[in-house]
């Protein structure tokens, strides 16, 4: 019994794992930033290992670069822009599409972001 658990558990980890993998790639990027005005541009993300990866937004004149993870249909980011300092939540949707919300370090108020893939 022990045994089937531990192979049960293994074959659940080596799955949660493969499905990382499914988040690179490119994605349009719509956005609403705090004080309720929009935005848009692409993002990439690079997988980088069984459940990391790195992440870079393009949006109007500005970039900002990350890293990111996914866990069930959890993805996390943090991010530098400029000097700030940044987290994004997504939930993973049927579609592959991610809707999130995002802050910066020590500011007030959150945005809200939507990843689309392209």
């Amino acid at each position: 019994m022990k045994s089937a658990l531990l192979g049960f558990a293994a074959l659940l980890a080596m799955t949660v794992s493969a499905s990382a993998q499914d988040v690179g790639g490119r994605y349009a990027v719509q956005g609403k930033n705090p004080n309720g005005s929009n935005y848009g541009g692409t993002a990439e993300i690079t997988v980088t290992s069984q459940n990391t990866c790195r992440i870079v937004w393009k949006t109007g004149s500005s970039s900002s670069r990350g890293i990111c993870m996914r866990n069930g249909n959890s993805f996390a980011a943090s991010y530098v822009l400029g000097k700030d300092v940044g987290l994004v939540i997504y939930e993973i949707q049927p579609d592959r599409s991610m809707r999130g919300i995002w802050t910066i370090a020590d500011q007030t108020g959150v945005g809200g972001e939507i990843l689309t893939p392209q």
